[in-house]
C-alpha cells in the first residue's frame, strides 16, 4: 500500500475519535508488516488535526516539483554528449536532482544504454545497424588483405575522464561479498588523450584545468602525433599511416580533416555510436581504470603519473593484442547483422 492510501487511512481513524496510538495498533491489526510507523501515524495525526487535507508530500525546498522538463532532458542530452562515460550519480549530483530521475530520463526519454561504460542509443536502427554491418566488412578485407601491415600502419585514438577517485567496480573485485559504501562525488577529474598502436603509445596529452578540447587543439595534436611517429616510429610514415578515430565533434571538425590531409594520414572509418569496435573503448580505457580502481588521490599531478605508468609498464603484446582483437570485434559485428556485439 503507498503513502498516500495509509495517510487516508490515519486521516479516517482520526476522524473517528482515534488517538495516535489506537490508530496504529488498529492498522498493525489489520496491515500487519504493512502498516506504517508509530511516528509516521503520529506525525500525520498531528497534521491532520491541523486542518491539512492534502495526502501528497510537500515539495521539497529548493526543489522544482517537477524535474522532468525539457530543459532538464536537453542537459543531460548535452552532458552525456561531452562525455559518454560519464555516471548517473555525477550528473545527478551536478543538475541537484536524483539518480533515479537521471534514470528515467536517460533510459526512458533518451532511450539510451550503456555499452562498454559508454552512453549509447539503447536500440540500433535499421540504417544504423546497416552502417555498422558495411563498414565492419570494409575494415574487415582492409585487415585481412594484409594482417600484420595493418597492425604495422593502424594508429588509434580515444580520450577518457579519470576522475581523482576510481570506484572499485564489483567486476574488479577480489573480494567475494564487498560491501556497499556510499560514494561522494569526485573532487576532480582529469581529461587524457591516448594515441597508440601495436607498438606501444604515441602520445598523451592532458587537458589543462578549465579549458575544453577544440577542433584547432585536436589539430596540432595530430600534427604532433605526425611528428612523435616519424622520429619513433622509423618507415612508418612511408609505410602510411591507417588512422582511427571516433566521430565525436571534435575529431570531424573541418580544422581535423584539414591536419589529417596534411599528415597523409588514411582514415579507417569508424561507426557512430560503436564503443564496442573502438580499441580504446573495448581493451584500454577497461584495463587501465581497472588498474586505477579503489584509488583516491589528491591532486591532478597524482592522477597524471598513475595513467603515465600504467601506460609506460606494458609491453608491446599487451598493445597489439588490443588492436589484433579489432579482427575478432568486425567479424562478429558482421554476424549479428551490424548489431551491438557487447553490452
Amino acid at each position: 500500500m503507498d503513502n498516500v492510501s495509509l495517510r487516508a487511512i490515519i486521516r479516517y481513524l482520526g476522524l473517528k475519535g482515534l488517538s495516535p496510538k489506537e490508530v496504529h495498533k488498529d492498522m498493525v491489526a489489520t496491515l500487519g508488516a504493512g502498516a506504517p510507523s508509530y511516528s509516521m501515524v503520529k506525525k500525520w495525526a498531528a497534521e491532520f488535526k491541523r486542518g491539512r487535507e492534502n495526502l501528497e508530500d510537500e515539495p521539497r525546498s529548493g526543489r522544482p516539483v517537477t524535474v522532468t522538463t525539457q530543459e532538464t532532458i536537453d542537459k543531460i542530452r548535452n552532458i552525456i554528449l561531452t562525455d559518454r562515460r560519464i555516471t548517473q550519480r555525477y550528473i545527478a549530483s551536478e543538475l541537484g536532482i536524483s539518480q533515479e530521475r537521471v534514470h528515467a530520463v536517460i533510459h526512458g526519454e533518451l532511450q539510451m544504454t550503456k555499452a562498454l561504460a559508454c552512453w549509447v542509443p539503447k536500440l540500433l536502427g535499421p540504417d544504423e545497424k546497416q552502417i555498422r554491418l558495411s563498414i565492419s566488412k570494409d575494415n574487415l578485407a582492409l585487415f585481412d588483405s594484409d594482417p600484420q601491415r595493418f597492425l604495422q600502419q593502424f594508429v588509434t585514438v580515444d580520450e577518457i575522464w579519470i576522475h581523482h577517485f576510481q570506484p572499485e567496480t564489483k567486476e574488479h573485485s577480489e573480494s567475494p561479498a564487498p560491501k556497499k559504501i556510499k560514494l561522494v562525488r569526485s573532487t576532480g577529474k582529469v581529461m587524457v588523450s591516448v594515441f597508440w598502436d601495436a607498438e606501444g603509445v604515441l602520445l598523451v596529452y592532458y587537458q589543462e584545468k578549465g579549458h575544453t578540447l577544440t577542433g584547432a587543439k585536436y589539430a596540432d595534436l595530430l600534427r604532433q602525433l605526425h611528428d612523435n611517429i616519424k622520429n619513433s616510429r622509423p618507415g612508418k610514415l612511408a609505410q602510411g599511416v591507417l588512422f582511427h578515430q571516433d566521430n565525436t565533434p571534435v575529431h570531424k571538425s573541418t580544422a581535423a580533416d584539414t591536419a589529417i590531409q596534411q599528415c597523409r594520414f588514411e582514415l579507417v572509418l569508424h561507426p557512430p555510436y560503436s564503443p564496442d569496435l573502438s580499441p580504446s573503448d573495448y581493451y584500454l580505457f577497461p584495463k587501465m581504470k581497472k588498474e586505477l580502481s579503489g584509488r583516491h588521490v589528491d591532486s591532478d599531478d597524482d592522477i597524471i603519473a598513475a595513467v603515465d605508468h600504467f601506460l609506460e609498464v606494458q609491453n608491446a603484446d599487451f598493445y597489439t593484442e588490443g588492436i589484433r582483437m579489432l579482427h575478432e570485434r568486425w567479424t562478429k559485428c558482421v554476424n549479428v547483422g551490424g548489431d551491438y556485439i557487447e553490452i
